[in-house]
């Protein structure tokens, strides 16, 4: 008796007839079972009978499909895949031409299945097509149900596309090739023309040789959106089939075409939306065209190149108005060119190609950064300039910024990375601009320096700053600008509060998203972990900050040290010479205790911002914070290195005069130890072992050998 695993109920239908309910035994052979179900409707000749599913795919039943029946599915009683296969082969030929069309109409819809399509090959049934194809007498209706047919066969794999004939693909191309022909016939030989050229590289240039590209970008036209999209998936299995030279090749004659014009005129712009199969080649057009930059990306700067190094000083020069170089002494022309690359933002002044042997970027970097140069002198004169002239600490250095920028912009624009089978992620400004990765880059330079100073950034803020213009960039691009005006207005109104507000908008749908149990810990965790950054905060108060005093007069500004007592109580202060160690708290002569302290001023409230009101920058102001200590007649006034520092000592400050903080640097740590607090809070640790104490150090290598050697990379 079979287990009620091996039952499956179904419904099995046939024309004419009552549904018969029966219980599938899947151990029974497959014959026996449709021997039993042709006895249930008194049908002679069962072998001449096949079972397929009723709904959706009308895929035939056989042993090796079987098991996929599942419970109330609904099978129909039909011919079997052999008498379907030998019926439509007499039907093809037959001297009535609505019994002809009517064999081809069905054959084009029965080729989907695998088993009728051995049926049907093995009869030979496939060159049967391909001598209609070659004949070409058939009317347009015959012949669109032949290649359909003969498509559907192919898509099998059970015949090799390598043994259609040359006659064939003459005859298809013409088909394509052909200015006034039936729309369903161009479309199918286009799809054949394609899976020809993905199948081989011989078939590919048989192809090449038969179709006129010119009428391939004239179908891009067309308003017929089937042929537009099998037109361009042609184009694209020709470009990604083809070696490197028929490649350059294609690309040059496209381009000489303006493909990417044609593209954005009669698709995109056209058009008021892209199909998916369309967007998917539109994807892959732009992938393929911009992994062209992808060897100038993986190869660094070469120093004995002598066209490298000619651009390289050619930034040089485009930024600064030197004297002629050739009177100068050649000690006297090498100071004079370490000090300009310095100022050009290089980390190696002295050998500046040293900074471009990273790759990627590679030599991509140098071309951005020429083409910016050259393009747009002006504004390239006006960014170097403009930090040259800054405090050493917040400038931003054009060089470095541009060499990360363009790796940037190659990891957002997928460049080196062969296209997805699935991806569909184009963007319109590709096809609205020819140079997009130096355009970009030349508006995206402009932004980061922008970025910069909203940021009031310093060389230590360096990441952080990438990290905004990274998410500038790929917000603007993700709401698809279909030009590169439309991009510069957008992602110049994105500033850095922008940003900073549509993250805090991101994090509190986030949190509203979070089940009730996850915010009830999130905020029972919060005052523990508040407690933890102010013990942080004094502690770095104690470990104490060099400080440097505003001088009215133009000379090196004086240092002095502060810093908290270990107790808390007293704020110790007093002058240091230049590079001295940290001072010990008995060498500090000066000091507050934080009982006397009042009030805590940033910014233009300080005493020493009022004293030289409208002398001071904006960078500098950022920087201020003062404390008013016995009746507020007197004040100890800083200016911090950095942001960092301010945030520091202001939250430290806070902290001694039992105030809240409220520094930016707060609130990220803040949000950052929650986050790592609760996700480790929510791990599943059950049956995971925890240890009491610190598991032991292991022993030392024996040698270390296996270390990267860091100062050998930057020499």
């Amino acid at each position: 008796m079979p287990q009620q695993k091996d039952i499956v109920k179904i419904a099995i239908q046939m024309p004419g007839a009552y549904p018969q309910l029966i219980q599938l035994d899947q151990k029974k052979p497959l014959s026996a079972v449709i021997k039993e179900v042709c006895d249930g409707w008194n049908l002679p000749g069962p072998d001449n009978y096949a079972l397929q599913y009723a709904d959706g795919v009308q895929t035939y039943i056989t042993e090796s499909n079987r098991l996929d029946i599942k419970n109330g599915c609904i099978l129909r009683l039909t011919k079997a895949p052999g008498r379907c296969a030998e019926d439509l082969y007499k039907g093809i030929q037959s001297s009535d031409s609505d019994v002809r069309c009517d064999s081809l109409k069905q054959l084009a819809c029965v080729s989907t299945d695998v088993t009728f399509a051995q049926e049907f090959i093995s009869r030979n049934g496939h060159s049967l097509l391909v001598k209609i194809v070659e004949d070409a007498h058939e009317a347009p209706l015959i012949m669109a149900h032949t290649l359909t047919g003969f498509m559907e066969l192919m898509d099998h794999g059970i015949v090799s596309w390598e043994n259609v004939s040359a006659v064939f693909i003459k005859k298809i191309a013409s088909f394509v090739n052909a200015t006034v022909l039936d729309a369903s016939i161009q479309q199918v030989s286009l799809a054949i023309l394609e899976s020809m050229v993905l199948s081989s590289s011989s078939l590919f240039q048989q192809v090449k040789q038969e179709v006129t590209l010119e009428r391939l970008l004239s179908q891009l036209q067309v308003t017929n959106q089937q042929i537009q999209t099998k037109a361009m998936a042609l184009l694209m299995a020709l470009l990604q089939t083809a070696g490197h030279a028929d490649r350059q090749e294609l690309f040059v004659f496209l381009g000489k075409k303006n493909l990417r014009q044609y593209i954005y005129k009669n698709i995109i712009h056209s058009s008021a939306s892209v199909g998916d199969e369309m967007a998917h080649y539109l994807y892959v057009l732009q992938s393929v065209t911009l992994n062209h930059l992808e060897s100038r990306m993986r190869m660094p700067l070469d120093s004995y190149n002598q066209d490298q190094r000619e651009i390289l000083h050619g930034l040089r020069q485009a930024a600064f108005e030197t004297e002629s170089e050739n009177s100068l002494s050649h000690e006297r022309r090498r100071s004079l060119c370490a000090k300009e690359f310095k100022k050009l933002g290089f980390s190696n002044n002295s050998n500046p190609g040293q900074d471009l042997l990273r790759a990627p970027p590679g030599l991509l970097a140098l071309d951005t950064m020429a083409h910016f140069a050259s393009r747009y002198p002006d504004a390239y004169s006006r960014f170097v300039l403009e930090n040259s002239s800054r405090e050493d600490k917040h400038e931003c250095p054009f060089a470095r910024s541009s060499i990360q920028l363009t790796l940037i912009l190659c990891e957002i624009l997928s460049i080196g990375e062969p296209p997805s089978e699935t991806g569909s992620d184009y963007h319109p400004i590709f096809f609205a601009q020819d140079q997009l990765l130096d355009e970009l880059f030349c508006i995206c330079i402009q932004l980061l320096n922008k970025t910069w100073k909203e940021m009031r950034a310093t060389q230590e803020d360096f990441d952080k700053v990438m990290q905004v213009v990274r998410e500038q960039i790929t917000r603007t691009l993700s709401s698809k600008p279909t030009s590169l005006e439309l991009f510069k207005n957008k992602v110049n109104a994105l500033n850095y509060s922008e940003i900073l507000k549509l993250r805090q908008t991101e994090r509190l749908h986030q949190e509203e998203t979070l089940a009730p149990p996850v915010l009830e810990l999130k905020e029972r965790l919060r005052p523990e972990l508040l407690e933890l950054i102010r013990q942080q905060r004094l502690n770095r108060l104690c470990q104490g900050t060099l400080f440097r005093k505003i001088s009215s007069r133009r000379r090196q500004d004086k240092l002095w040290h502060c810093r908290l007592s270990p107790n808390h109580k007293v704020l110790h202060f007093g002058d240091v010479e230049e590079e001295t160690e940290t001072p010990t708290i008995e060498s500090l002569q000066e000091k507050i205790p934080v009982a006397d302290i009042k009030a805590l001023l940033t910014g233009k409230d300080c005493p020493h911002m009022k004293e030289h009101k409208g002398k001071q920058t904006k960078e500098v102001l950022a920087l201020a914070f003062s404390v008013t200590y016995d009746v507020e007649e007197y004040s100890l006034n800083f200016i911090a290195s950095s942001r960092t520092d301010f945030c520091l000592w202001t939250d430290g400050l806070s902290v001694l005069l039992g105030r809240d903080m409220s520094s930016e640097c707060m609130r990220s740590e803040l949000e950052t130890l929650l986050s790592m607090e609760i996700k480790l809070r929510l791990l599943d640790l059950e049956n995971v072992p925890i240890p009491d104490s610190a598991p032991p150090v292991p022993k030392p290598p024996s040698n270390f050998n296996f270390c990267y050697d860091f100062s050998q990379a930057e020499q």
